[in-house]
């Protein structure tokens, strides 16, 4: 019988323990004795979290498709069973053996977003590792992250012993190849492996580089290898076709319900748009698509391996996929024949994502989402959103008409270039949706009010987006924008019919701290951290006199890393990533966006991003 690292005792007491059991429906199992490499995967979250995240689904088939390897699951315990971890000395363990985390290989971690830095350092700390890579012992397991946050890995550099720069398809093989060399015979040394390690293409080793900071402003002066033979820039790894990559067709069944509880099918890559805040519509280009029938078999397999009642598209933008329209019509007849649902995120305002939305939703129709980001057109132009108000009008009115009464709103303030005016258009364009509806629709046909329900987040500037030299607004402006936004809309005369919310506005100001972040925010973090900081992800549990405490103690300015903009020819801490999307392409960018010069999208017109050199000379497919 399988060993269980909890105790009935424990198990009982604390919320929702078959997050910590293991043993699901396509978990993997192996025997360690056979085993050449240990891979201990993990989602600092919940479980409920990375178990609905489809890289980290992706990465565990692909791994133990592998006979040499066996990749298992570490999620990050909730407080109440982490206190109990402390208190009894219980050291973290991985769901498939429950075996320590300590006792593996690698400990890989994907990193979504920068509000899980901190829980970073509970895994490491309830796994017995010390928290810098320099600190720790030369047998304990090879600390790597992957994921979005790594194209600027410095504020946590000093945490990790290699970065995967990439998609994750691509590398890890050669990686555990040079692992197993190195670890022949009785020694092994970790320096030797990691300077090795540096030479794969993808992988960043931070401890084989140095920085330096002009003492009069603190701006980066320089950032260079300590070796010859390490390369000064790392180019991003990607996957150049998708169609027969590794894809889980038996993906794990959960005890429990998660976030995102249904079966995910990614249909494509990348991004043909060019939303200048966009960071993920930079980082994935070009465009690569799957192909139509591999969708299809995959569809029916993963449903048909895991039980799921619900099929979702995965992608950036599924409007964009050429074939949709043949992939939506064998989903709806599928679907009907097993009794399934679809759901379909990520679709533009348009007349055919509204008939796909009628054909795949029953008669009890949800809400429409549109992002029309800006509330003016003049902004819009500005952070190049490729939607106008025609667009944003004609498709709520084609909403409304077939049959749909509530509509959600998704717009940022504190955007580069934005005046009073753009706030309150807000407000106004919430105003004129709603108007339509009871101009549309008469009274006789209308299923009670209409709802309009809006919300604002508060604009982050991220690295490799045209935006990555903007300043970003303090929490006191952005709230004052919040309030205008909100007196605004009480003056509407639909007003009764619109629902306004607003994203906390510390924590996207903490967010751009650690996103255009330098290697001195290490130590912010483990103070943080130390001051109670953790799952600051969590609106429960965001702390965030944690964070500011964190700051002044360590004698470091948040306003540095936020409220600065940035001067053109500044190095900046991640300039040492090669993405594909040249430096000078971002600032032409960050130009036309200060003019408000529109910029076609990639199927209209190539503007020279340089992406296209990572597909074969292909900026985008379909």
């Amino acid at each position: 019988m399988r060993k269980q690292a909890l105790d009935d005792e424990i198990l009982l007491n604390i919320d929702k323990p078959v997050r910590y059991i293991g043993n699901e429906v396509n978990s993997i199992v192996k025997d360690g004795a056979g085993i050449a490499v240990r891979f201990a995967m993990c989602f600092p979250d919940l479980y409920e979290i990375g178990m609905s995240h489809l890289g980290m689904q992706i990465l565990y088939s692909m791994f133990n498709e592998w006979e040499d390897v066996w990749c298992e699951r570490v999620f990050s315990p909730w407080l109440d069973l982490a206190k109990l971890m402390r208190e009894r000395n219980i050291p973290l363990f991985a769901l498939e053996s429950q075996d320590p985390v300590k006792e593996f290989d690698f400990l890989g971690f994907t990193l979504q977003y920068e509000m899980c830095y901190t829980n970073v350092l509970q895994v490491l700390e309830l796994s017995g590792l010390n928290f810098y890579s320099k600190d720790r012992e030369n047998d304990d397991p090879i600390i790597i992250c992957g994921g979005p946050c790594t194209y600027n890995p410095e504020p946590y550099a000093d945490f990790f012993d290699i970065v995967y720069i990439g998609e994750g398809e691509v590398s890890y093989r050669a990686l555990f190849d040079l692992y197993k060399e190195c670890r022949n015979g009785d020694s092994f040394d970790k320096r030797d492996f990691l300077r090795r390690a540096s030479h794969i293409e993808g992988l960043y080793v931070p401890s084989l580089y140095e920085t330096e900071y002009v003492s009069e402003d603190g701006v980066l002066s320089s950032f260079t290898p300590l070796y010859p033979d390490v390369p000064g820039k790392v180019s991003r790894v990607l996957l150049s076709n998708l169609t027969g990559a590794c894809y889980p067709e038996k993906p794990i069944v959960p005890f429990m319900k998660i976030t995102q509880d249904r079966v995910v099918l990614e249909i494509m890559r990348g991004c043909i748009r060019g939303c200048r805040f966009c960071q993920a519509g930079m980082i994935y280009r070009p465009l690569r698509e799957r192909d139509l029938e591999e969708l299809k078999r995959l569809a029916v397999q993963m449903l048909k391996n895991t039980g799921q009642d619900e099929i979702s598209l995965s992608s950036l933008s599924s409007s964009d996929y050429s074939r949709l329209p043949e992939l939506v019509d064998f989903l709806i007849e599928y679907a009907r024949d097993n009794k399934l649902n679809i759901s379909l995120p990520s679709l533009r305002v348009d007349a055919f994502s509204l008939d796909v939305m009628k054909k795949v939703q029953d008669v009890k129709k949800s809400s429409v989402t549109f992002a029309p980001e800006a509330g003016t057109q003049r902004l819009r132009d500005i952070i190049n959103k490729g939607l106008t108000q025609e667009d944003i009008l004609d498709g709520c009115s084609k909403a409304f008409l077939g049959g749909w009464n509530r509509i959600k709103l998704y717009f940022m303030l504190g955007l580069p270039g934005e005046t009073t005016e753009d706030i309150k258009g807000i407000a106004r364009l919430s105003e004129r949706i709603a108007s339509l509806y009871y101009e549309l629709i008469p009274k006789e046909e209308r299923r009670g009010r209409v709802q309009i329900v809006t919300s604002t987040s508060f604009f982050v500037p991220k690295p490799f987006t045209p935006f990555q030299w903007a300043r970003q607004g303090s929490k006191e402006e952005f709230l004052e924008k919040a309030h205008i936004v909100n007196d605004e809309m009480k003056a509407q005369l639909n007003h009764k019919s619109i629902r306004y919310t607003w994203h906390d506005a510390s924590v996207s100001v903490l967010e751009g701290a650690l996103a255009r972040g330098d290697r001195r925010l290490s130590k912010v973090i483990v103070r943080a951290y130390e001051n109670g900081a953790c799952f600051d992800a969590w609106t429960e549990t965001f702390k965030e006199e944690s964070w500011l405490k964190a700051f002044s103690e360590t004698g470091i300015s948040m306003e540095y890393y936020t409220a600065r903009e940035r001067k053109p020819d500044e190095l900046l801490p991640w300039d040492f990533i090669d993405t594909g999307v040249s430096r000078e392409f971002l600032r032409k960018e960050w130009e036309n966006a200060l003019m408000g010069k529109v910029t076609p999208n990639c199927r209209e017109q190539c503007s020279g991003c340089g992406a296209r050199r990572f597909n074969g000379g292909v900026c985008y497919e379909g």
